[in-house]
């Protein structure tokens, strides 16, 4: 009988063993998925994150190289400025006025007249066929003359003027 109780008792055992086992088993097979799961969302957000910084770094340089032009088109604007300012000064417009009021007057609406112009021009407005036919930064417009390169280039000014037959 002794027999039998050690033969239930070695059972018992290797069945608690095999049972332990097989829990140990579908545990683990259970933790792997889980951590696979969680491996392939952390590789998405990895994979997420780094073209969250592409982005933001192609935003940055974009955002340097804008910045570094309107620095460039600020200081050409101040060189005009500048350049104004002195023939503004080297002028005595109440002298002048005074001796030729008429010339003076055609003059300041002229001038007038190629502001205006200027304006339309940065406005976005079409050229018209003198500017598109004129030969160097004066004939374009003397008020803004340095629309003139900005046209060219854009190739919108005939090379040469047209001929009438």
């Amino acid at each position: 009988m002794i027999r039998v109780y050690f033969f239930l008792f070695l059972i018992l055992i290797i069945g608690s063993a095999a049972a332990a086992g097989y829990k140990y088993y579908v545990t683990t097979q259970e933790t792997i998925r889980i951590l696979t799961e969680n491996n392939t969302k952390l590789e998405i957000a990895i994979q997420t994150t780094e073209e969250a910084i592409d982005s933001l770094q192609k935003s940055y340089a974009a955002a340097t190289a804008e910045n570094k032009r309107i620095n460039e088109e600020y200081a050409s604007i101040r060189r005009q400025n500048n350049e104004l300012s002195k023939k503004l000064e080297s002028i005595d417009l109440t002298a002048a006025a005074l001796n030729n009021p008429e010339s003076i007057q055609t003059a300041v609406n002229k001038g007038t007249e190629n502001a205006a112009r200027c304006f339309e021009l940065l406005s976005g407005a079409e050229l018209n066929e003198r500017e598109r036919n004129s030969e160097d930064e004066r004939s374009f417009n003397k008020e803004c003359p340095w629309l003139y390169d900005y046209y060219k280039s854009s190739g919108m000014l005939e090379s040469t003027p047209t001929e009438v037959d």
